[in-house]
């Protein structure tokens, strides 16, 4: 069992902080704060630099610590709120399946991510070196991350989302009538 959670935390784990690094850094050929500063702009996050460098940490620090297994549980929270994110607003309308853009690989890295914070990091995890393992694991863990997880993406959404502000010549010609 210990191999296995090994080997999925830290392919799971390297994967999200690559996702991560391209959104925080532009590496592997990712769009770079900027880039991801202007797509959330597009999906009325205000302010959008701000989200854009959530969403890079989250992903980022959430794979670095789950490729160590420190702290597994919040790293499990950082990447499955992302998701929930993810799904909400840019794949959840086009169905289920990655093929036609749906959520089927964000739903996958959210269950995966949340199935190690109820196993916990594992024997081979930094949470265990320090003692922590039993303490950090459980079904009450994996629970937590994802109605955490829900709660957090819910709050991102509502508090984050607002309406495009109006151009000057907008402004300006509803002023004159």
């Amino acid at each position: 069992m210990s191999y296995g959670i090994l080997l999925l935390r830290v392919v799971l784990g390297l994967t999200m902080a690559g996702h991560g690094a391209q959104k925080l850094f532009g590496s592997f050929g990712g769009p770079g704060l900027d880039g991801v500063a202007g797509w959330l702009r597009s999906m009325r996050f205000r302010p959008a630099r701000m989200f854009a460098v959530l969403v890079g940490l989250c992903e980022f620090g959430g794979g670095v610590l789950l490729a160590l297994g420190l702290v597994t549980p919040l790293a499990a929270l950082a990447i499955v709120s992302t998701m929930i994110v993810a799904i909400a607003l840019v794949h959840r309308e086009k169905g289920f399946w990655n093929g036609q853009g749906g959520y089927e690989f964000n739903l996958l890295i959210a269950a995966a991510a949340t199935a190690l914070a109820a196993t916990g990091g594992g024997r081979f995890s930094l949470d265990d070196a320090l003692g922590w393992w039993d303490n950090l694991s459980g079904l009450w863990w994996g629970v937590g991350v994802v109605v955490v997880g829900a709660l957090g993406a819910a709050a991102a959404i509502a508090l984050g989302r607002r309406p495009e502000p109006a151009s000057r010549e907008r402004r300006d010609g509803l002023r004159a009538a």
